[in-house]
Formats: structure tokens, sequence, C-alpha cells
């Protein structure tokens, strides 16, 4: 019994390091709890500010630049007669590296003998011109990773490969008046004399390209493009056949105007076209766009 008073003490002390040391866990937890709540706010924000919508991956622009052609008209100087041309541009980015693209191109092409340097092509005396409605969709694939905004992924270069639908109509000036050369069948088409119909006026092309993006800030970009057309007609400047057809005879199935646009040579003698190449067209430019959505941190690598 002498010994309670001592033996009370201590649990009594014992008693008080355990509250202590429970209050002071308590507190710590607590502190953590609080921090893990902060942390995992955080760690939700920073996911939603990953998260990426249609709209932050979209862009539209503007482009503009300059459309040549490559025929029977000028055959080796692709960037001759150049003319103005411009449209839009609806850009997807399904990650850094890939983009769906579908664009809307209006331009002008012209080919003329008059500009030759060799005497037998200006003495065949043919010219052309014609409007180019162009709408195209396909991919880019970038050299870098990509995107508007981003402070590390600001520049890349990139492959463009689409197809596309593109609508002509090669006209020649005569006599004072602008003529469409696709009705009068100067090769003789839909006569006796040709086995081939009239060239449709809507046809197919395939669009291959290289080019340089840049991002600007955090919505806006601009690129830098040149890209050559591949289609599947010969008639975009109204010539292919490799000889002339005797006006007497096309005379008797068409119109004066019909033969006399025909041969512009005076001469049934040389080459009217080259029937074994197809003809092409090209486009260089520049395009700025805009995202449509608010940029975001990066893409999902």
């Amino acid at each position: 019994m002498k010994n309670l008073p001592h033996n009370s003490s201590t649990i009594i002390s014992f008693s008080s390091l355990q509250y202590n040391f429970l209050h002071k866990f308590a507190f710590l937890q607590n502190k953590m709890m609080k921090s893990l709540f902060i942390l995992l706010l955080l760690i939700s924000f920073h996911t939603k500010a990953q998260f990426h919508t249609s709209l932050s991956r979209s862009e539209i622009g503007v482009m503009i630049g300059g459309t040549s052609y490559i025929g029977d008209l000028n055959q080796f100087t692709p960037y001759r007669n150049v003319h103005l041309a411009g449209g839009l541009i609806y850009r997807y980015n399904i990650h850094s590296r890939l983009s769906f693209r579908a664009n809307l191109l209006y331009g002008k092409l012209s080919g003329d003998d008059a500009k030759a340097k060799e005497s037998v092509l200006r003495n065949r005396n043919l010219n052309f011109h014609s409007t180019i409605f162009e709408l195209g969709a396909g991919l880019e694939f970038n050299y870098f990773p990509f995107q508007l905004g981003h402070k590390r992924y600001r520049g890349t270069a990139y492959l463009l490969a689409e197809i596309a639908v593109f609508r002509m109509n090669p006209k020649t000036n005569y006599n004072g008046s602008e003529i469409e050369l696709q009705p009068l069948g100067t090769e003789g088409q839909g006569t006796s004399l040709n086995s081939k119909k009239p060239y449709k006026l809507t046809q197919i092309s395939i669009p291959i390209g290289v080019g340089v993006k840049l991002s600007l800030g955090k919505r806006v970009g601009i690129n830098f493009e040149i890209g050559i057309r591949k289609t599947f007609t010969d008639y975009i400047d109204d010539v292919k056949s490799g000889d002339y057809i005797d006006p007497a005879l096309l005379a008797a199935e068409t119109s004066p105007t019909t033969v006399a646009l025909s041969n512009r040579s005076g001469s049934l003698y040389g080459q009217r076209g080259n029937p074994s190449n197809k003809d092409w067209y090209l486009f260089g430019g520049m395009m700025i766009t805009f995202q449509l959505g608010r940029p975001t941190v990066c893409y999902n690598q």
C-alpha cells in the first residue's frame, strides 16, 4: 500500500503522455488530411487542364497564295503564270503528331504558247485560262510534336496527303470574246472523228505537300506550304491529242469556231499535245489559323 501513491502517479503521468501523444497525432492526422485534400484538388485541376474537347483540338483559318499549272502548254516551268489564290481551312488535331484537315481553295490556271521560248511552241499558238474550285480533305503528319500555345512545341515541319474534288472550265479569248472550250470539242470529242466523249469539268486530284507550322500565340498559328496536285485528266488546258484533226472533216460535224480553235497554227504539221502525260497544278502560300477552344497544357503523347 505504501507504493500506491507512486503507482498512481506513474499511471497518471503515463495517461497524460498518452493523451498528449494522441492529441498531437490527431492534430498531425488532421493536417495531413487537409494537405491530402488540397493535393487531390490540385491533381483534379491538373487533370482537367489536360483534357481536350473537340473545340480545343479544332482550328479554322484562311489560306492565301498562288496557283500554277503544268501541262501541254507549260511543260517545264512550274512557277510560270502564277495567279493569286485563296481559301478556307479547317484542322482537327488528333494528337501532337497527326491532324485531320479539310480545305476549300479557289484559284486560276493558265498557259500561253506566246510566252514559250521554243519557236515550235509559239507557232502552235494555243492558250487557255481556267478557274479552279477545289475541295480537299486528308492528313497532316508533323515531324515534331506541335501544339498551338505550347511553350515547348512551338513549331514543326509537316507532310500533307489529301484527296480532292476540283472544278475546272478551260476558256480562251477569240475575236474579242471569252469562249468555253469544253462544249466545242476541239479534238473532235463527241463526233465520229474521236472515240472520246466530251471530258468532264469535275475531276479528282491528289494533293501532296510539305510545310512548316509556327505558333504565334496561345490560340493563333501560321503555316507556310507548297503542294502539287496530281490529276487524272489531260484536259485542264483542253489539249491532249498528239495530232490535229483535218479541218474539213471537223467542219462537217462541228462549228466554224471549233475548227478555228482546234488548230491555231495554220498548219496540219507538228504536234498538238502529249497524250502520254496528265496535267498537274500547284498551290503555294501561307495560312493563318485560330483555335476554336481554350488552349490546354499539352497533348497526350
